[in-house]
């Protein structure tokens, strides 16, 4: 059909988009591949609640949360990343106003440093902010605000009293702009120059974010009986997830996500119904019903938390890529004294790295990491490498908190066509073996050596297997079911394509991934005592949930991967699904199965890709307890 508006501006004060600016109906020079679209949030923006007496005068100021700021005012904190210190300050038809601080709060600090990433408030020294503003004029914004203190967000707060004054400067009889002061959560404690600081761990917590792209966001998960679950999403509101990201060190919540949004977590559903106040210490203080029936994974709560501004963003850029979500790394670095820009030395260049990379610049996960980038042309004046030895562990905001090289940069290859590169990607699968099949599953089996020449031919039996009689002898297999889960946002699919997949005699099919999982026994201190060995797989969808396709099949060189909500079983009596446990004597051991053990592909979460169980063999049989996740 007609393309109907081209070139719109709206201000977005606008109450249809035919109020808007545009070259006139009809006019354009477009085509309908650049047809636009738009996904609402699911969440309104909250509008001020005003008195109805003032509802006349100001029905039209709406409040967002570009429009306010903390502006620091004395030369300490001007220097700091983040600001924690400063004026209040509200944007007014363009200009910047200060708050009279006559009828501030505690109550209102508390919501701005909120908003601003900061999970509480404290005093300040009010002398040195007199004195300051003695010295200055000020710009008085007309209102006030008056918070409760448990608000996401100052536009939930109610309007406070009018200032007197005429037009547009309004007067604070003896009084001075408002202030706030917030503390920053550990993670992110001002640092006065952009140094390394090392990522600490917490006490035992008891809430923890799973499955989020960026710092501050994922599926909340509650620590129970020693157990990790999920919340349900029913009542599930800003004031609770805020209570949630400040204890977790962050600000208050952007967004309380509902429908696992953020993927299905495992295990039980600990709490449901939450009902805080908002001023919890934690979210397991708060009202909630132990009850979880009616609710499943698919309705698994997730949080995105207001994060203070760092600044990392800044440090790093993709060059060269088809769009911005990939490219070549370049990096701020200082060389002499300047801060230029160059490349990262590709040398040992993983997915883990690639994610910290996405993560700081925003863009969610990483979907590949490149040790070349000769197709994608990135600026010529940042060829020079200018960091090197980057090893991170993946939970860094900033690649500059990665363990690298310091001043002396070492890379054999170079920068240029082989300077590190990634590309993000939004979404990521995550994938999760199932830890109570395992333990139902295993079983021992001696197998005659004659049924095991193919298994010998593809390494799946220990090395003393060389020096059975084929005739003979035999060896003692413990033997499992894998069933694996994509419990992710997108579909795992191998890394290599089809020309690289592998053909399988025993399996009789191509194998896409030729290490996907380890398998291992380990004594109680850790050390291997079976050899084990690196299974490689052939991916496909054995069965899905109720309402998911199945996509992936291995025979007839079928596409391979695992779709979202579906899982892949390999049986306990197909070949090489086992450990060969010949050689082991009578004890107690651990049992161990890594998935995706290389990063070989990118997950959301890999902490839950290690699955262990106690096992007892006494020589004849074998007990599995206690199988767990991570």
């Amino acid at each position: 059909g007609k393309i109907w508006l081209d070139n719109v501006h709206c201000t977005g004060k606008e109450s249809s988009l035919a109020a808007c600016g545009s070259n006139g109906w009809g006019v354009s020079d477009c085509k309908h591949t650049e047809d636009v679209g738009v996904v609402c949030s699911e969440k309104r923006i909250p509008g001020f609640k005003f008195d109805n007496s003032l509802i006349n005068q100001i029905e039209n100021m709406n409040i967002q949360v570009e429009d306010i700021r903390i502006r620091a005012i004395l030369a300490t904190y001007r220097k700091r990343v983040p600001v924690t210190e400063g004026y209040v300050e509200v944007k007014d038809e363009g200009t910047w106003k200060q708050i009279c601080d006559k009828h501030w709060t505690m109550k209102n600090s508390r919501v701005v440093c909120g908003m601003f990433g900061f999970p509480s408030e404290r005093k300040y020294n009010t002398n040195v902010y007199k004195m300051f503003a003695s010295r200055r004029k000020q710009h008085y914004w007309a209102y006030s605000m008056d918070c409760s203190g448990n608000e996401a967000h100052i536009s939930s707060c109610k309007l406070g009293n009018h200032l007197t004054g005429t037009g547009k400067n309004s007067s604070c009889d003896n009084g001075m702009p408002a202030v706030v002061s917030c503390v920053p959560g550990r993670a992110f404690a001002p640092s006065s120059h952009s140094g390394f600081r090392k990522a600490f761990r917490q006490e035992q917590p008891l809430v923890r974010l799973k499955g989020g792209a960026n710092t501050g966001e994922g599926r909340v998960e509650v620590l129970k009986n020693g157990e990790w679950g999920t919340v349900c999403d029913d009542n599930w509101n800003l004031v609770s997830a805020s209570v949630v990201c400040r204890e977790l060190g962050f600000g208050s919540a952007k967004e309380a996500i509902t429908g696992a949004r953020l993927g299905q977590g495992m295990g039980p559903i600990h709490l449901n119904e939450i009902d805080c106040t908002g001023f919890e210490k934690s979210v397991t203080d708060c009202k909630f019903n132990t009850e979880s029936q009616g609710c499943n994974h698919e309705e698994d709560a997730a949080v995105r938390c207001n994060v203070p501004a760092m600044g990392f963003q800044n440090q790093l850029r993709l060059s060269g890529g088809r769009n911005p979500y990939e490219g070549r790394v370049e990096v701020l670095a200082e060389r002499n004294g300047t801060l230029r820009w160059g490349t990262v030395c590709s040398h040992n260049w993983g997915t883990v790295e690639a994610m910290v990379v996405c993560r700081q610049l925003g863009l969610g996960f990483a979907s590949h990491a490149f040790q070349e980038t000769w197709y994608w042309h990135g600026d010529v004046s940042a060829d020079d490498v200018v960091m090197s030895g980057v090893k991170c562990s993946g939970t860094e905001m900033s690649l500059s908190h990665c363990r690298h090289d310091g001043a002396h940069v070492s890379c054999p290859r170079g920068g240029g066509r082989f300077g590190a590169g990634v590309s993000c990607s939004e979404t990521a699968p995550d994938l999760v073996l199932n830890a109570e099949l395992v333990e139902q599953t295993a079983y021992l089996e001696d197998r005659p050596m004659f049924l095991l020449q193919c298994a010998l031919e593809e390494n799946c039996l220990a090395s003393s297997a060389h020096n059975t009689s084929l005739t003979s002898g035999y060896r003692r297999l413990l033997r499992f079911s894998s069933q694996i889960h994509n419990n992710g946002q997108s579909d795992f699919r191998p890394k290599n394509g089809r020309h690289a997949w592998v053909w399988h005699d025993c399996h009789r099919h191509y194998h896409s991934m030729e290490v996907f999982t380890h398998y291992d026994l380990l004594n109680l201190n850790g050390t291997k005592v079976a050899e084990g060995h690196k299974a490689s797989f052939c991916l496909e969808d054995t069965e899905c949930e109720a309402d998911v396709q199945k996509q992936y099949e291995c025979a007839n060189f079928g596409e391979q991967g695992i779709t979202v909500g579906c899982w892949d079983v390999y049986r306990h009596d197909i070949d090489c699904q086992w450990i060969d446990i010949t050689d082991v004597p009578p004890g107690d051991y651990l049992f161990q199965v890594v998935i995706n053990p290389n990063y070989e592909v990118a997950e959301s979460d890999y902490s839950n890709n290690i699955m262990k169980c106690r096992s007892r063999y006494d020589g004849q049989r074998i007990w599995m307890y206690n199988c767990h996740i991570g």
